[in-house]
């Protein structure tokens, strides 16, 4: 059995089908959003969206007991609790630490898809968590 059945049998398939649905409607808008970071004008609202998608990834997760990606989620919404009080352009540093992010977060999201026994390994960069938020 795979993960995603696994969620099947404990959960109300309804509320899995729902997760997988707006999980991947989130993860799938991450890049665009993190890559805007590079623009003043684009700055705030940006770092408030990716920060309402890993809010909101992180309760469904933490419901549905998928550990690996609840505490990724975790960490991104901690960093960007602090980005979100900052003005400017995001720094590279930051920006590209966000796309490793979003990257594991889409390898998950296929591993359920593919119904996959386990959730891919973690990437070790993401615990090189940015100095420097702003350029």
């Amino acid at each position: 059995m795979g993960i995603f059945t696994d969620l099947e049998a404990e959960f109300d398939i309804e509320i899995v089908e729902e997760f997988f649905s707006h999980y991947s409607f989130m993860i799938e808008s991450l890049d665009t959003l993190v890559i805007g970071l590079e623009k003043e004008e684009l700055y705030t609202n940006n770092i408030n969206e990716i920060f309402r998608i890993f809010h909101n990834v992180k309760s469904s997760t933490g419901y549905l007991k998928l550990t690996p990606i609840n505490k990724i989620v975790t960490l991104g919404e901690e960093v960007l609790d602090e980005c979100r009080h900052l003005e400017g352009t995001g720094s590279d540093e930051l920006i590209n630490w966000l796309l490793v992010l979003s990257d594991q977060l889409q390898l998950y999201k296929n591993d359920l898809e593919e119904n996959n026994d386990t959730l891919s390994a973690t990437n070790h960069n993401i615990i090189r968590i940015p100095t420097s938020y702003l350029k």
